[in-house]
């Protein structure tokens, strides 16, 4: 299962506090946890009416200790809060950052898709097509991307869990399903982009 740590702490990028010390999900090494992360922290923001001194009450001052950490995390959630208001996602929505995330993990999910040798990709996704249909035709949205809906899927479910709700089998076989699709897309994005480095 991907792991996403309950929302306490941000990410914007180094810029304004160090990944290590706000406990944020690494990019590089799984995105996908990462991208629930960032889908997590829009939300807490929403939830705190996209008002850093909420946020500050709320969030920060139970979280860190210093005033140097705590200043870093304020710049951080302020720049986020910025971004979320200037691109209209104040009440839903993701912000350009995450949903070119979304962009970059299905072009890599349309190469492996067409490249012979991806064998164990391509079956995964698969067996994963037909819970895909069932959530889309579910939600009415022809419009999103597949890897999108899976997304939402996961975050869905770590949602109910959060709140204690009753899960069916159904839907935890999806999950478990989508969970390994996406797991292995994070090892072959993280290959793809360590070799784009080389």
């Amino acid at each position: 299962m991907l792991r996403v740590k309950p929302i306490n702490r941000g990410e914007h990028h180094r810029k304004y506090a160090s990944q290590e010390s706000m406990n944020i999900p690494d990019k590089q090494e799984n995105i996908a946890e990462y991208l629930l992360f960032m889908w997590q922290t829009e939300d807490l923001l929403r939830a705190c009416n996209l008002d850093i001194d909420q946020v500050q009450r709320s969030v920060i001052n139970s979280s860190y200790p210093s005033e140097e950490e705590r200043a870093k995390v304020r710049d951080w959630y302020e720049g986020l809060i910025l971004m979320m208001k200037a691109e209209g996602v104040q009440q839903e929505g993701h912000l350009q950052i995450n949903k070119n995330l979304i962009i970059d993990l299905t072009d890599v999910h349309l190469r492996l898709l067409k490249d012979p040798k991806e064998s164990e990709y391509i079956r995964r996704y698969y067996n994963t097509l037909p819970h895909i249909v069932a959530l889309r035709a579910k939600s009415g949205e022809k419009h999103v991307s597949e890897l999108e809906t899976c997304f939402t899927a996961l975050y869905g479910y770590l949602l109910l869990k959060l709140q204690k709700r009753k899960i069916s089998g159904e839907t935890q076989a999806a999950v478990a399903q989508i969970t390994s699709l996406l797991r292995l897309l994070s090892k072959k994005y993280r290959t793809i982009d360590q070799q784009k480095e080389e």
